[in-house]
């Protein structure tokens, strides 16, 4: 069987990181895949699907430091579905992406810490139109 998933597409709010209680970090963000066709009518129709990523350990630390909202990243992961009880006890479920390897694919938006590095060691290239919608 394979699990696996590539996706190119922008940053939807700047990555949030947490530290699971062995002191592993993870780190959560959405990314927007946008698609454009014309319709049955020849009009142009614009669709964005958002995914929710989750990356580890180093990785993990790479997102958090380096992507920012906006930024045109590639990711490579597998989908996984999970359930929790919340605090009110309602069953809670999502799909997301564990993504194991990101790559950078423009320098707008620069890291938090400047440059544009991937979890590869590449630097990316490009620029971003001023019209991205967030």
């Amino acid at each position: 069987m394979l699990n696996q998933c590539n996706f190119i597409g922008r940053v939807g709010r700047d990555p949030e990181t947490k530290y699971l209680p062995s002191g592993e970090p993870v780190c959560n963000f959405s990314i927007a895949l946008d698609e454009n066709y014309k319709n049955k009518s020849g009009e142009k129709v614009s669709k964005t699907e958002w995914v929710n990523i989750v990356t580890f350990r180093k990785l993990a630390e790479i997102c958090g430091n380096y992507l920012v909202k906006g930024k045109l990243v590639y990711l490579e992961g597998k989908i996984q579905t999970r359930s929790w009880e919340d605090k009110e006890g309602v069953k809670r479920s999502t799909t997301e992406i564990v993504a194991n390897d990101m790559k950078m694919l423009d320098s707008k938006g620069q890291a938090k810490s400047e440059g544009p590095y991937s979890a590869a060691g590449n630097t990316g290239a490009g620029d971003v139109p001023d019209d991205v919608p967030f």
